[in-house]
């Protein structure tokens, strides 16, 4: 078998190798097309290249390997080329650009920045255009060296008296100088000269058409003005404000800026609501959010904020990304998110904390990294207060919480679950009118009673009240989920070494068992049947007794009637 395998792959590879040459050919017939002595065969060669390389980045790394890109520099920067060739040169070239990193890099090696400069030189609106798309696709790679914008002092003058000439130039050059300016903002002491550098560049331009480089931003936050210069224009000044080139009191700054200030408020409470439901139901959001640098410390510090709607929205933005299983293990451990919202939790209204005690059941889950120092921090004293809450979703999350803690907990932490909650608490939320408040008590009751010398140990202290709730539950109208968990809390009773003499001394119960086994709906059927399953279980001592108890109640007929159920899952157990 090996050798057929391995005869196949070799006859794959000259095939392999007949298409690369295919490839290259035809990326060779683009680039020699760029040679031709007729000047309207050389448009058409570019015009062919500019619609191959779309969305093609192995056609765009062969035309760079086969020499493209100085044929195009050259013929751009030609005089004698027409206005139509050049445009169609820097439009390929922007394309090439939009490739890998490594293309990036060619095109920067091959001097690309300086001749699209030179270029904007030129009268042709459309050729101009042209040049700053490109030297915007080039700048905002990591790769490019920003110290090539500034080097001339003049070419910072000529781009800004270029943002006048149409909408595409103000929208391509405040993005470039948006990154360039973003990038140069850093605390690294080396790289305090290139600030300089570039602060010095921008004072030289300070006037562009009588007016101040600050207020030509602003005007372009204009909302008549596209929602993609808005943005630009305004991280233009946000990093020219950081490297202080700007005062954050600058009159046309505050100006604009205060009507929002009067509703930061307002705004920071629909901005994390908004997060909140862009991350509500998609992991991909959640991590480009969690992500966004100073992003989760701006919504931890919005827990503690004065106004309590902020706080509210900063919370229910935090239980958003609380449902991803990997912010959980990363971002909310690297914060230590547990600890403001324990604070929170200590003092809020109602609402917040309802949001806040869903979050913390999150916190909570097996895999969370914080659940340790939650548990270590005080919590269940906290999360029992909440179960005695008049808000039906308060004892819910206080409920929900304690199971998840519950789960797979060891012996110490079920125990101080079971003080600090009382047996009478446990059984007034047994009881409790709200459907989910029963079906969470349950499942912490179920998370309690697991492992055997778990179930020993609180059978052994509270088993009559225990067994006392089941049977409530059981002859009780309940929905078959509730009557399902309550079968199963019984199994998980019946799997103790001890415990299980709490189901076989009590006739009653076992003949409840019973009455399930026979049940029409199949899940209570296989939980009731697990039951059984538990306490006759052959390798335990006592099991022949206990066998021959059931058998003389009539349960082995009952099981003979099992067997020829329709349920596969049910005629195995």
């Amino acid at each position: 078998m090996n050798c057929v395998d391995w005869e196949v792959n070799v006859l794959k590879i000259p095939i392999k190798l007949t298409m690369f040459t295919e490839v290259t050919a035809t990326s060779r017939h683009y680039v020699d097309r760029l040679f031709d002595p007729d000047p309207q065969k050389v448009l058409q060669g570019v015009i062919d290249m500019k619609n191959a390389v779309i969305g093609n980045n192995k056609q765009k790394a062969n035309l760079i390997v086969l020499g493209a890109v100085p044929r195009l520099l050259y013929l751009l920067q030609q005089s004698s080329s027409s206005a139509e060739l050049r445009t169609e040169c820097a439009v390929v070239l922007g394309s090439l650009a939009m490739g890998t990193e490594n293309n990036i890099k060619s095109l920067v090696d091959c001097h690309i920045i300086p001749a699209l400069l030179q270029g904007l030189l030129c009268p042709d609106l459309v050729f101009i255009e042209a040049c700053l798309r490109c030297l915007r696709t080039v700048f905002i790679s990591p790769v490019t060296p920003v110290q090539l914008l500034y080097t001339d002092p003049t070419v910072i003058p000529h781009l800004m008296s270029l943002l006048s000439r149409s909408q595409r130039t103000q929208e391509y050059i405040t993005q470039i100088f948006s990154h360039c300016c973003k990038v140069i903002y850093t605390p690294i002491r080396h790289n305090m000269m290139t600030t300089s550098l570039f602060l010095h560049s921008l004072n030289i331009a300070v006037l562009v058409d009588g007016e101040l480089l600050s207020q030509v931003f602003v005007r372009m936050m204009q909302r008549d003005k596209p929602i993609e210069m808005q943005l630009t224009a305004a991280k233009c000044l946000t990093y020219m404000c950081r490297a202080g080139a700007i005062r954050t009191d600058d009159n046309c700054i505050v100006l604009k800026l205060d009507h929002d200030l009067k509703h930061a408020h307002e705004l920071r409470q629909a901005a994390f609501k908004l997060y909140a439901s862009l991350g509500s139901n998609d992991e991909d959001i959640r991590k480009k959010i969690t992500e966004t640098e100073n992003m989760m410390d701006r919504i931890v510090s919005g827990l503690s904020e004065s106004s309590i709607k902020v706080r509210l929205a900063a919370v229910r933005c935090l239980h958003s990304l609380s449902r991803s299983v990997q912010q959980l293990r990363t971002s909310f451990h690297d914060h230590a998110v547990w600890k403001p919202l324990m604070k929170l939790l200590q003092n809020a209204p109602d609402e917040v904390l309802v949001m806040a005690s869903s979050t913390l059941c999150n916190l909570l889950l097996e895999f969370s990294p914080s659940k340790e120092p939650i548990l270590e921090s005080g919590v269940i004293e906290l999360l029992c207060s909440l179960t005695q809450s008049d808000s039906p979703a308060l004892r819910v999350n206080g409920i929900w919480a304690l199971m998840n803690m519950a789960f797979q907990a060891d012996q110490k932490v079920k125990v101080e679950i079971m003080r600090a909650l009382g047996t009478e608490q446990l059984f007034r939320l047994l009881s409790d009118p709200d459907a989910n408040v029963l079906m969470k008590t349950l499942g912490l009751l179920r998370n309690l009673l697991s492992t055997r010398p778990h179930i020993d140990q609180i059978m052994s202290s509270h088993g009559k009240q225990i067994m006392q709730a089941v049977t409530l539950i059981l002859e009780g109208e309940h929905s078959i989920e509730v009557k399902e968990q309550t079968l199963c809390i019984l199994a998980n009773i019946a799997d103790g070494n001890t415990a299980k003499e709490l189901i076989m001394t009590n006739d009653d119960m076992l003949q409840k068992v019973k009455y399930y086994m026979g049940h029409s709906n199949v899940k209570l059927q296989l939980a009731a049947t697990f039951c059984i399953s538990n306490l006759v279980w052959n390798e335990e001592d006592g099991s022949q007794e206990r066998q021959d108890k059931l058998r003389e109640m009539g349960f082995v007929d009952i099981l003979h009637k099992l067997t020829q159920a329709s349920d596969p899952n049910l005629c195995d157990r």
